[in-house]
């Protein structure tokens, strides 16, 4: 008679465990906008003030200027592709590392996003070239 008291309750705790050691997940829309090149979907996902390290570029931007600036970049090196390779969360900061790829090269981006409100949005964006390292 215990085993059927057991049985309901270790069903529940594994299944509560496994969902708390699921990954992290990074909205895809920020995987679909890296891929198509497009700042402005890709600012739908960004904190009103954003970090910025992009070629010559470093430092705070706010949310519209970050758009231009990632537009510029996009209009420099059309995207042909974009991949996230690794992703994860500690505590409230979620981030990923993708490999995206352009008519012009390849670069790493690095993202990393943490929770305003119930939205989870992007505070840094890095994007350096891909030298095969």
């Amino acid at each position: 008679m215990k085993f059927k008291r057991i049985i309901p309750v270790v069903l529940l705790l594994c299944t509560f465990l496994a969902q708390a050691q699921e990954p992290a997940r990074i909205p895809g829309g920020i995987s679909i906008a890296f891929k198509a090149g497009n700042a402005s979907e890709l600012s739908k996902y960004m904190n009103a003030t954003v970090a910025i390290v992009l070629l010559d570029k470093e430092d705070f931007y706010k949310k519209n200027v970050a758009e231009t600036i990632l537009r510029d970049f996009f209009n420099n090196y059309p995207a042909k592709d974009f991949v996230v390779r690794h992703q994860g969360a500690k505590n409230e900061a979620h981030y990923a590392i993708g490999s995206l790829k352009t008519e012009k090269g390849d670069f790493r981006v690095y993202f990393l996003l943490k929770r305003v409100g119930k939205d989870l949005l992007i505070h840094q964006i890095r994007i350096e070239p891909d030298n095969g390292k």
